[in-house]
Formats: C-alpha cells, structure tokens, sequence
C-alpha cells in the first residue's frame, strides 16, 4: 500500500494542507484539502472509453456539504442531505467553469469530480478549498489533464488586498471575488464589489494571481511525487480532404448567412447548408459517403474559422455590428397593473420580462447552512423557457444556470438595495426571458433595476449590466461588446460587468485560452464601463429614479421602537395579547429583539390600529402629565388607577381631593374614569399619582364638587 503524501502552502495568512493516497484510494485521483478544521475530500475519475454518441465533453461536478461537518443533523424529514442546496450548486459551477475549458480538445470520455465537506470551520471557507482541490485531483491522477490551477478569494481591508479573508475581514471589505488561475493565466472569476473602479477591480484580481504562487508549486510538488503517467486518448481525426471540400463548398454560403441580423434567419440559412451540404457530399456515390458527422463537424470548424477571423481581421461581428455597438435598447416599466413593480427590457433579440413584488417578514426564505439557519430578505429568480430560443422541452425545476444567472443578478443589485429600517420589506424580483440571442442574465439585471424603481424601492443607484466577448487570433485582439449567444459559444472569453455609473457591483468571467493579461483585462473592463453607461442612459428614458409611493396594492409597511422592556407586553403570556392585536387589526406583527416593531396590514387603517393598541401598551408615564385613568382597585390608603393598559399607579387618599377624605369609596369606586396627574415615578417604575392636582389644572379647587369630576363608565 502507498504511503499518503502531504504538502503545506501558505496563502495569505491562511495555511492549507494538501494530502493524497490516504483515502479514496479508487478514484482515480484524490486529495484531502484542509485549512483550520475545515476538511474537504476532492475525487476525480474518468471513464477509460470515451462514450458513444457523444460530441461533446460530458464532465460533471458536485459539491456537496455534510451537515454533520458542522455537527448538525439536516431538518428534513427524512433527516438526511436531499437535493444540492444553491450554494452547493453554484459551488458545484465554479468548479465546472474553471475546469471545462481546460480539458484537451476531443477528449470525450465521461469524467465526474465530487467535492464533500466532512469538516467544517466557519473561520475557513470551504468553497476555495475545494476548487483548489479539484485542480489536485486532477494532478495527481492518470486523466490528461494538462493544466495545473488554484483558486483564491480576495477582499479588500481598508485599502489593502487580502487573499482568503477571514469572516470578520469579509464583513469589513469593499471587493469580495473568488478566482481560478495559475501563473500564465486567470480562468475563472466570479464575485462583486461596492461599486468598485474598474483599475481597483483589476488589481484585485492580479493580487489573487500572484497570491496562488505557494498552491502552484505545492502542486509541483505533489504531482512530482507521485509520478502520474497521463493516460493517452485517441482523438478521431476527420476523413481525408472533407475539411477542404467542406470550406469550397459551404465558405461564401456561411459568409452571407453570417451578414443576417435576424437570428432566425441566420440560423435557418446556416441549417439549410447543412441539409444541402450533406446531400451533395455524403450521398451514395459520393466521395464522403458514410462520412456524415465529418462533414458535419468540418462545417462546424469552418463557421468556427471564419466568424472569429471576420471579426479579429474585419472589424465586423455577426449582423454587421462593430466590436462596441450595443444593440438597440428599448424600456417599458409599469407594463402589469397587478404586479408591484413591473419592467420589459429589451436588447436586440434578448427580452427580460421582470417583476418585483414586495413582501412583510413573514415572506423571508429560510436558508439552512453548515453556519446554521439564516434569512434572506431579497430574492431574484431567473426563468429561461424553451419557448425563448424557439424549442420545445419539459418545464422542470431551475436548472444550474438558470440558479447561476439568478445569483449573479441578485449580487449586482443587492448594493443598491435600501437598508432594512429604511425600507422594511421583504423584495423578490423575477425575471422571465421571453427571448435570447445571448446576454440574458445582463437584461435581468437591467430590467430588474426598472422593476425595482417601478415598485418604489428607494434604490441608492440604478445598475445595468453588459456581456463582454473576446477574441484571439495570434496577435490581433478583438474585444467585443454586448455578445450573442455565437459570439458566446465561438469566442475566448464571456466576460460579464454590472454595476452603477460609479462602479462595479457584480464580475463573472470564464476564459478559455491563456495568455490574457493586464492589458486585455484593462481594455475589456473600460469597454465595459462604456458599454454600461450607455445602457444606464437608455433606461433613465423609461424612467429615472424610484416612484415616490409603493404600489397600492403592495402591503402597507410602517417600523416603530418601543423600549425592549415592554417587548413582553407586547407579547403577552404564550403570546396570547400580540395575537389579539393580529386578530382585531389583521396587520403582520415582527418584534425584533432590539426593540424594532415591523407592522404591515394590506390597508393603513390596519397599520394605524395596531400601532395605537401597541403604543398603549408600551407607553411610559409621563411626570407632570395628566391622564384620563381607570379605577381598578379600591384600598383604605388610596386608589390603584390604570392610565393606559397595563400600567396603573397609585393615588393616597391625601391627594383624592382638596378637602380631606375619610373613606376613598366617599369619592371613587372600581370602574370610574378620573383625571389623576403623574407626580413621581420611583426606580422600582411605581407610579404616584394625584387627583387633587389634576382637578386643580382643570379649575375645580374648592373641594366641595371633587366627586363630580370622576366619570363613572357607561
């Protein structure tokens, strides 16, 4: 049996230890990364054939967190792990995204890698682990795979760059961005920032390059020590001269279906030279008879070739569009009269239809964690039907991207977002795409900023986000602006930037070659920003800043303070006189624990109603200050009198009324209504109040008409 082998690297003021040959010993690659007592195991294992019938890599990627990492048992049912969380699966999409574009050209074999949390440190982020760790198993196994990567997330402290921030340091910072990379290139970036510079952005991310330098020579290290011999794989090569006969026969037709600007039109030209292009080469008694797929796969390099050297040598993109043209931009907010906020953006063939509805405490989602159980007060959703691209497919659950897409959306708005005192609701935003030619993610952005206007949420800043492409074709550099989904699919780089007119709020980036420096990164982000404020001008002309009034059918929110010992008044024994207030008024009651009373009712005079009653309950006796009391005990000293619900406070027989009186029952009796005065309120909170002097500010001093002055009830 092998012995386990063990490197260290430090990264920033975090120490992470890579082991492998210990355990998961089957797997064709593994490795345990561990940081503090965060522990995660990484696998990766790939078929040893490739798997019929595919054209494509079929790699797959879990991440998955054990509840019991955190010493929690799930609160299922069946209390045990379901269905990947969102974390889990935007996790599980980092990972994906920085290993997919890394794998040889051809190589078709069916390949899974799992990442489990076993142990779980909340001072340790596991997310980075194990995206390091994915990058190790790849290392140390016999997969050809030729790249070695490390991932990092890096913060902002007061000015200064960290690498992997602790919670505290994550709480206090300006940048938050987790990033894949290795010496020569940045592959994966995903993140956002308090409306960061586009300079400052780019100098986090260079940090973070230079930052992974200890996890790439522990990688070194690791790989050299076990001496994986990559396994080779056979990548079919396409039939002797298809490739050329392909390119006389289909160039000029691909080249005129490619000046289209409808993309049904363009891809119905682009399906037709295939139908005619298989009938004239692959039909019996032709040269590539029984070749079919060749052909077809000669085709696809062919449009692959010619969109990327029209655009790198041409200077002109599918449509006709220059590298940064934005496409025509048009914006309709207040479109359904029900929703509260409603916004139809629309970007050349890409259309966001997007709602936002406001919602009280009770609305909040409940998210359960290996940090435990927390809420979520805004929520955007992201909806991509077949119907938006013209096919047909079974409607399911979210899928990963449309959860991927919805996050980043919700990151780039979440900034502007009003503070919760100022603005007490519960938001959830909707975006559905009614049509995509590329950049949807970005027109939810776009148009959830016009919903969120519509609905009167007093946001600090509207935001719009741009897809940004790139190509690379030896020494020309073509950056493009506002991509479609070919330009997508066919170049280098999606490169996608939302944030206001002063900064960057949300980045995701996912490059497919290497060799992207400072420069390009430069010239993409202040592309980018140009590309931004033009769109931010097209949408003030729908509509420029936040309604005054929230939607009249929205609920009626308003937050008031009583002092936190009066919070149990409010709530009453077993919660019996909060639930009354619900029950006489119909509001939503939320009593935080400092005091903060959130009140909402689908009508004012509901809110109304229960702020009184609890303004009642909770109200402090005033000294000096005259009050229409209760009698509600009769004692041989004086009177208890009640002068606001569940506050009451004596009254001597000395201070009943300006002439002595011998009994207390000669003036009042239980269940009068009498004007006393708060003379005093002792620390212990006893209250001594005055008939006598409440009598006198209201003219009756002589004594001989005192019992007139106390109102029996009817």
């Amino acid at each position: 049996m092998a012995e386990a082998i063990s490197v260290s690297a430090k990264v920033g003021n975090q120490s992470i230890n890579l082991e492998t040959g210990r355990v998961a010993k089957q797997a064709d690659g593994s490795v345990v990364v561990r940081s503090g007592d965060s522990m995660v195991l990484v696998t990766a294992v790939s078929a040893k054939e490739p798997k019929p019938g595919f054209d494509f890599f079929p790699l797959t990627v879990d991440y998955q967190e054990r509840l019991s990492a955190a010493g929690r048992i799930p609160g299922s049912f069946f209390r045990r792990e379901g269905r990947l969380t969102e974390r889990e699966t935007l996790i599980s999409r980092l990972i994906d995204r920085s290993l997919r574009p890394l794998f040889p050209e051809g190589y078709q074999n069916d390949t899974q890698v799992i990442a489990t949390v076993f142990s779980a440190d909340p001072a340790y982020d596991t997310d980075v682990l194990a995206l390091t760790g994915a990058s190790f198993a790849m290392a140390v196994s016999d997969i050809p795979f030729p790249f070695q990567f490390a991932g990092v997330r890096v913060g902002r402290v007061n000015g200064q760059f960290v690498a992997n921030p602790s919670e505290e340091e994550r709480n206090q910072s300006d940048i938050d961005v987790i990033m894949a990379a290795n010496r020569e290139s940045i592959f994966m970036v995903e993140g956002g920032g308090k409306e960061v510079g586009e300079s400052d952005m780019i100098e986090a991310l260079l940090f973070g390059q230079r930052a992974i330098e200890p996890l790439l020579k522990a990688q070194e290290q690791i790989a050299g020590s076990v001496k994986a011999e990559k396994r080779g794989f056979d990548k079919v090569p396409l039939a002797d001269g298809v490739a050329a006969r392909v390119r006389d026969w289909a160039l000029e037709k691909v080249r005129g279906a490619y000046t289209q600007h409808d993309k049904h039109d363009r891809y119905g030209q682009l399906a037709q030279i295939k139908k005619d292009l298989v009938a004239e080469l692959c039909a019996e008694g032709q040269p590539f008879f029984g070749k079919e797929k060749d052909v077809k796969t000669a085709l696809e390099d062919l449009k692959y070739d010619h969109m990327r050297r029209m655009i790198a040598h041409e200077g002109q993109r599918i449509g006709g569009r220059d590298t940064r043209t934005v496409r025509k931009i048009s914006c309709e907010v207040g479109i359904l009269p029900r929703a509260h906020g409603s916004a139809l953006f629309t970007r050349g063939e890409t259309q966001g239809l997007v709602t936002t509805t406001l919602g009280t405490s009770e609305d909040e989602q409940r998210m359960e964690s290996l940090k435990g159980q927390s809420f979520r007060k805004f929520m955007l959703h992201y909806n991509f039907p077949p119907y938006s691209v013209g096919e047909v497919k079974p409607l399911r659950g979210a899928g990963r991207r449309e959860i991927g897409h919805g996050v980043l959306a919700e990151r780039a708005l979440r900034g502007v977002l009003p503070a919760d005192d100022k603005f007490p609701y519960t938001i959830r935003v909707v975006s559905d795409i009614l049509e995509s030619n590329g950049s949807s993610s970005m027109a939810t952005v776009c148009g959830g900023t016009l919903s969120l206007m519509d609905a009167g949420v007093p946001i600090s800043a509207p935001v719009a986000g741009i897809a940004m492409g790139l190509i690379k074709e030896q020494d020309r550099i073509a950056i493009l602006s506002d991509i479609l989904g070919d330009e997508d699919h066919l170049g280098d780089m999606d490169f996608k930037v939302c944030g206001t007119a002063k900064g960057i709020t949300s980045i995701q980036m996912d490059i497919k070659i290497t060799g992207v420096d400072k420069q390009i990164l430069t010239s993409a982000l202040n592309q980018a920003r140009e590309g931004r404020l033009h769109i931010l001008a097209e949408m003030a002309k729908a509509i420029e800043k936040p309604r005054a009034d929230i939607s009249k059918y929205a609920p009626k929110i308003t937050t008031i303070r009583i002092p936190v010992s009066r919070i149990k008044d409010v709530i009453g024994p077993g919660g019996k006189v909060i639930k009354d207030i619900i029950a006489r008024t119909g509001a939503t009651i939320d009593i935080q624990d400092d005091g903060s009373v959130a009140i909402a009712s689908p009508n004012s005079e509901g809110v109304e109603q229960a702020i009184k009653m609890i303004r009642a309950l909770t109200q402090e006796a005033e000294v000096g200050k005259t009050y229409l009391g209760t009698v509600r005990r009769i004692m041989e000293f004086g009177a208890f009198v009640e002068i606001f619900p569940g506050t009451d406070g004596l009254v001597h027989i000395s201070d009943l009324a300006n002439t002595r009186v011998k009994k207390v029952e000669d003036v009042l009796k239980e269940g009068d209504e009498v004007l006393v005065k708060v003379v005093s309120v002792d620390r212990s909170g006893k209250i001594r109040l005055s008939r006598k002097e409440a009598l006198a500010e209201q003219g009756g001093g002589d004594g001989k008409h005192q019992a007139a002055a106390s109102v029996p009830k009817a």
